[in-house]
């Protein structure tokens, strides 16, 4: 066999690992590619339940602001019927504000 033969030869072989070399590169590049993809959608699926949770936490804190504020309108009805009725209460006691409360809350 000739030295011209054998160059080719290696060369060939050569340039076959390295094209098996390169195939094997560009499957792996794309199998993270894919597992990068996969990660993100289950980030988003995290992130679109966290997004309802809080959306549900916030809409039953205004419902249960809304019940509060309507616990202390009634407590308020209460107690100034209470004082209506109180007979030791005169009717300048009635036009002020108890102390320590904003009328206007």
């Amino acid at each position: 066999m000739s030295t011209t033969a054998i160059v080719i030869i290696v060369v060939i072989v050569a340039l076959l690992v390295l094209g098996a070399l390169a195939l094997a590169m560009r499957r792996r590049q794309t199998q993270e590619v894919q597992e990068k993809r996969v990660e993100a959608e289950s980030t988003r699926d995290e992130a679109r339940t966290s997004a309802r949770r809080a959306e549900q936490a916030r809409l039953a804190s205004e419902e249960q602001a809304e019940v509060a504020r309507r616990e202390r309108e009634a407590a308020d009805d209460l107690e100034r019927r209470a004082a209506e009725v109180d007979p030791d209460v005169s009717n300048d006691d009635l036009e002020r504000p108890r102390s320590g409360r904003d009328p206007t809350a």
